[in-house]
């Protein structure tokens, strides 16, 4: 009988498309509740999740004491830093939006590969960066060339975007030592303690003033399994196979997935200037992907 095959590609199709709808998620919980609180709770369930399904199926693995440091840092970056721009970004702004920026990742990816790596940076990457921001700006203003979004929430996903790029060079260094759902899992528990102390001082009255609904449970379930264990694994285990450059492209689909959602979902209105920029970002990150030569595997 013939061994079912997963193509390599599809964990990282997997991950996109759950952390498109994790916008659409989020944005159901922002009616209820502050960022801080829906991240600390979406951490503590997935945490639990993913631990449960390590320790059952024998996968454990103690991370080594020259490795605490990396991943104490990787864990700064995502979820830490990551999830405070995206959350406090979505939470000023619209989903498509809030997608469409960090969907720029890998148009910056060649510069955090030039710093850490030095690797050659060529002109069609900067063309590509000058295309997505032309298509960013399409996007932000309007008729009368004044912003859609606050400007506070572009600022604050702008800065979840450099996270997610340090994020992408420590989690290539940990992938190649321990499995993925490992990194991700211990990540969200130091995350936890992270986000303990801006929940404690700021949010935690204000969870217990809401009531529970349908709706909340549902969103914080599909977030903390789908968005932040399933796809988070996913696109580990992708780096681990692809690469940070191929990995990263998959980016891309990030606001298609948003956009198509938001429109069924939310009833989000689509403008054509804003069509025009989420197709112009999506080319620019294209333009910048595909100006790469693959090398040659050993």
């Amino acid at each position: 009988m013939k061994k079912f095959h997963i193509p390599d590609y599809s964990w990282a199709l997997a991950a996109t498309l759950f952390w498109g709808l994790s916008f659409i998620w989020s944005s159901q919980l922002l009616k209820y509740y502050q960022p801080v609180t829906i991240i600390f709770i979406r951490l503590i369930i997935s945490s639990g999740l993913l631990f449960l399904f390590i320790y059952s199926l024998g996968l454990n693995q103690k991370i080594a004491r020259s490795d605490v440091k990396l991943i104490l840092l990787s864990a700064l970056f995502n979820p830490f830093f990551y999830f405070l721009g995206e959350n406090y970004g979505l939470k000023y702004s619209t989903p498509t939006i809030a997608a469409v920026i960090i969907a720029t990742i890998p148009v910056f990816s060649p510069i955090v590969a030039y710093l850490s790596f030095r690797e050659k940076l060529t002109t069609v990457n900067f063309i590509g960066i000058a295309v997505s921001f032309i298509g960013v700006i399409l996007i932000l203003i309007n008729n009368d060339f004044g912003l859609t979004a606050d400007v506070r929430g572009v600022i604050f996903l702008f800065f979840a975007v450099i996270a997610a790029l340090l994020y992408s060079v420590t989690l290539k260094k940990l992938t190649s030592r321990y499995s993925a759902v490992i990194v991700v899992a211990y990540q969200n528990v130091i995350g936890i303690f992270m986000f303990l102390p801006i929940f404690l001082i700021f949010e935690v009255n204000n969870l217990f003033m809401i009531p529970l609904n349908t709706e909340i449970v549902t969103s914080f379930l599909l977030l903390a399994i789908l968005a932040s264990s399933v796809s988070f694994v996913c696109f580990a285990h992708s780096m681990k196979l692809l690469g940070i450059t191929k990995t990263n492209i998959f980016s891309n689909l990030i606001p298609v997935f948003t956009a198509f959602f938001s429109f069924l979902l939310l009833n989000e209105s689509f403008t054509l200037r804003k069509i025009a920029g989420i197709a112009i970002v999506i080319g620019g990150v294209y333009l910048s992907e595909r100006s790469k030569k693959p090398k040659q595997e050993p």
